[in-house]
């Protein structure tokens, strides 16, 4: 089969690999119908190749079509739809039965002392073969596989598999108080997905934040009031604050994480780690690992005194330094985590499945082939060609 295969820093290549078989008798094979590029697949071009290995499968957003199931597997059977979650979590387990998916005993990544194994994400979390590809291995296939209806096109359930529970997560974590604020930093895919939802629950000022042009009309299209990073500069925290009564938002989402602009040091940094031997590096990494900081040090000065802040952008530093004493003194509230996929469905599907409310249907910029993988990484990664989000249909 076809997969997009990590190759080394900003390089990714589609290649013939093995097609995935069934290795325990819980598994499914997923006929891939459809999947996306996702901004955490960036940390993977850019920043985490010491924890990868030429060849490694990438990819965490899939859905498609059951191809063959196991001989234990129950409740699924060839020819069912489904979408296939990031989070790589039993279902059954002490942590999955409190709503913790992320968190799954089963596949906890023990070895790095991390929490459950993700499609197509390092060594850090399980090397498990990734959902860019013409077909997918799933385990647990009674408990992970999300089934859904057939007849609306993919892009009205493909979602389901990160940035719909991401946002969904990230804006409840948020606790914005009904017809408060919130603002949110930066506006790809689940930092727009974030506005939308906070509007569809019932958020009354929703401020998106980023310096990209195309993003900040998108998001403006939604009746989101927009600031430009690029324009505004030092000036913004008064500027927001100013549009928020004086005092700043109630909450604030970083939807950015650990490669935000700003900070050239921790770039630095970063690239020089990238340029060691792996060992070495991934040694570095885990024991003195810094990150692009600017998104976070902004939300922690943006949002109000008593506000909550809700971490979505994925950080790995091991060694960040944090205005402690400044958050302290604001009182603020911090939640963050990989989001629980499973757990969100529910509260999702009746969003999907009844209208479309959150414009999930035009909500890809790109739809293409599997094989222009390496141009939709690089634009991506780039901001250009108007990308904000990726479908490959393989």
């Amino acid at each position: 089969m076809k997969a997009v295969t990590w190759q080394g820093r900003r390089d990714v290549r589609v290649e013939n690999v093995p097609d995935p078989g069934i290795t325990d008798p819980t598994d499914a094979i997923i006929k891939v119908t459809t999947t996306g590029l996702c901004g955490s697949d960036l940390h993977l071009y850019e920043v985490l190749g010491p924890f990868l290995d030429a060849g490694d499968i990438l990819g965490h957003e899939p859905m498609g079509v059951v191809a063959e199931v196991g001989p234990d597997v129950k409740h699924l059977t060839a020819g069912d739809r489904v979408v296939v979650p990031f989070n790589v979590s039993c279902g059954t387990c002490f942590m999955c039965e409190r709503g913790l998916h992320s968190q799954c005993e089963t596949t906890q990544v023990r070895e790095h002392g991390n929490g459950a194994s993700l499609f197509g994400y390092t060594k850090l979390y399980g090397q498990v073969p990734g959902g860019q590809a013409e077909y997918l291995r799933v385990p647990f296939a009674d408990t992970l596989p999300i089934p859904v209806p057939d007849g609306p096109p993919d892009d009205r359930f493909v979602y389901l598999s990160d940035v719909l529970p991401t946002a969904w997560q990230a804006v409840v974590y948020a606790d914005i108080p009904p017809g408060g604020s919130v603002a949110v930093l930066g506006l790809g895919p689940i930092g727009d997905m974030c506005s939308r939802i906070a509007a569809h629950r019932g958020a009354g000022t929703i401020i998106g934040i980023d310096l990209v042009p195309e993003r900040l009309a998108r998001a403006a299209g939604h009746g989101v009031r927009v600031f430009d990073l690029s324009q505004y500069g030092d000036q913004l925290p008064d500027a927001v604050r100013d549009a928020t009564g004086g005092r700043g938002p109630d909450a604030v989402i970083d939807a950015v994480g650990m490669e935000a602009h700003g900070s050239r040091a921790a770039k630095a940094a970063q690239t020089l780690t990238g340029m060691l031997p792996d060992a070495l590096a991934a040694t570095l990494m885990k024991k003195a690992g810094v990150d692009r900081l600017g998104a976070l040090y902004l939300a922690i000065d943006l949002v109000r005194r008593g506000g909550t802040i809700s971490l979505s952008g994925v950080y790995g530093g091991t060694a960040d330094p944090l205005p402690l004493l400044t958050m302290f003194d604001k009182q603020i509230q911090l939640r963050m985590g990989q989001a629980n996929v499973r757990r969100w469905v529910d509260d999702l599907m009746p969003l999907l499945t009844d209208g479309d409310p959150l414009g999930v249907e035009g909500f890809a910029t790109h739809h293409l082939p599997l094989d222009e993988a390496p141009t939709a990484y690089a634009d991506f990664q780039a901001k250009s060609n108007k990308t904000v989000k990726v479908l490959f249909q393989p």
